[in-house]
């Protein structure tokens, strides 16, 4: 085994391949269709003992701790992706799902359990309370390349940042009416409005102090910023875990609030926290892969039960929460199939799964692996037919506009300068006009136009066109006046002439 043999280059070289097997794996797994996830788990069970045998490892403690800060970095980085505008109309849906969804789907699946897993009723609402929400990580691995609607992307990425909480709740009140039957429901019910609560109010104080200070502070590299914000989303977590509140929800709010800021080195942020995301998500996968036995989880017992598990999960228990949940509400009954189909299990139920092996429950092992084997389920049924789905249902968006070009956005902090990037739409009052006949704020350069895959070279006489992408260099005193102008809309000019 590499770990207590290996010295530590012999550990470094192992962490070196396990990243480059992670990228190839996502790298693979969009070529064929695949979850990267499935990919990122089967390296973690191939490396394990019960495979190649490199590293043995059972310690669901460490795997529980590397989840959870996985988890951080993952919602924090969709949470920043995220643009408040999308998700704002879609918000009451999304907190439906993420509340009532759960629950229902949590209390229906545990119904199942009972009688395929014949376990006592609290420890079968344990497991659905386990499965009941589905993952960020795989929703946002899933969709970020997807041409779903762009109503359909925002409700399931709102719905998986937020319904962490839920599960969180329901996992350990049922861990504790297992472990003490004689504890009241009842009395646990005022905690989850605490939590839901503190953890709101949290994320939106701290996501607002992260970006006063982000922009206030002057810091030495640019190199800095990005990690100065991750730092924010790791406060955030710890503060609201400190006050007994949810850590996921608060960091999830945090980064809404910090990603719909005006922002400087917001390209540097963002590319950091892609890259870090993508890091945080092949290694905690690999680690759960490895906590993962692969004789124990592929017994005929184990995938018979799994398998039943799966179907009331996929086809039934989700299906009947997602129309309850949306009852009156502006969803078609596609768009209902669609976030039926759509709500893939991840990340979150396998580290929700170790919560009941640290607390040394009976059956803890047996829900571990039976858990394990519906995620990979889920991910490898519904994962890989997401476009498949929305085709037939006819839920395909228009193709994302993604620019080939590549110029690095920088802020100059010592010249107090930033370059920001502006993409001009058919109803901006600058398209059609000449860079001449526009009065730019003072201290503004147009540095460069991209239109299309061509590089124009600005001059008084050139033109805007609709599509676009201009670099400017701005004084950061007159930033948010040049805002305003490039936004000004058509119709704003008119009533401005009239």
């Amino acid at each position: 085994m590499l770990f207590g043999s290996f010295e530590n280059d012999g550990i470094i070289f192992l962490i070196a391949f396990l990243l480059i097997s992670g990228v190839l794996a996502a790298k693979f797994s969009s070529r064929i269709g695949l979850p990267s996830l499935v990919l990122f788990i089967l390296v973690g069970m191939l490396i394990g003992s019960d495979g190649l045998g490199f590293i043995y490892f059972d310690n669901a403690e460490i795997a529980q701790t590397i989840g959870i800060l996985a988890l951080i970095i993952i919602l924090f980085e969709g949470g920043l992706q995220t643009k408040w505008k999308t998700v704002r109309s879609v918000a009451m849906p999304s907190i439906s799902l993420a509340t009532a969804g759960v629950l229902i789907t949590s209390l229906l699946t545990g119904v199942a359990v009972h009688y395929i897993l014949d376990v006592q009723w609290y420890e079968a609402l344990l497991f659905g309370a386990i499965v009941g929400s589905t993952d960020a990580a795989a929703v946002f691995a899933a969709l970020k390349e997807r041409n779903i609607k762009a109503k359909m992307g925002a409700t399931l990425e709102a719905e998986s940042g937020t319904n962490d909480p839920m599960a969180v709740f329901l996992t350990l009140i049922f861990i504790e009416l297992v472990s003490q039957p004689d504890t009241s429901l009842w009395i646990m019910l005022p905690s989850f409005f605490w939590q839901m609560g503190i953890g709101l109010i949290l994320g939106l104080i701290l996501g607002k102090a992260a970006s006063f200070s982000i922009n206030r502070i002057s810091l030495e590299s640019s190199g800095l910023y990005p990690i100065f914000t991750l730092s924010f989303a790791l406060i955030t977590y710890s503060a609201a875990s400190f006050l007994d509140s949810s850590g996921f929800l608060a960091v999830y709010v945090a980064a809404l609030v910090i990603g719909n800021s005006e922002l400087t080195y917001r390209y540097s942020i963002s590319q950091f926290n892609e890259g870090f995301a993508w890091m945080a998500q092949i290694l905690m996968f690999v680690i759960l892969g490895l906590l993962a036995f692969p004789d124990q989880v592929f017994q005929v017992d184990i995938i018979t039960k799994g398998l039943l598990i799966s179907f009331v999960l996929i086809f039934m228990a989700r299906p009947i929460a997602v129309f309850l949940s949306l009852f009156k509400m502006k969803y078609s009954v596609k768009e209902k199939v669609f976030l039926s189909w759509a709500g893939l299990r991840g990340a979150v139920p396998i580290v929700l799964a170790t919560f009941p092996i640290v607390a040394g429950l009976e059956n803890a092992y047996l829900f571990f692996n039976v858990i394990f084997f519906v995620v990979l389920t889920s991910a490898l049924v519904q994962g890989s037919s997401i476009n498949f789905i929305a085709t037939k249902l006819g839920l395909m968006g228009a193709v994302k506009d993604t620019p080939h070009h590549s110029i690095e956005l920088i802020s100059i902090a010592k010249a107090n300068a930033e370059m920001i990037q502006f993409q001009a739409n058919r109803d901006n009052a600058v398209v059609g006009r000449k860079l001449k006949d526009i009065e730019f704020p003072k201290r503004v350069t147009i540095s460069a136009i991209v239109r299309g895959d061509r590089l124009i070279t600005p001059y008084g006489d050139t033109e805007i066109k609709a599509g676009d992408f201009l670099y400017i260099l701005v004084s950061r005193k007159y930033k948010e006046a040049l805002r305003k102008m490039l936004n000004e809309k058509i119709d704003d000019n008119k009533k401005t002439s009239q």
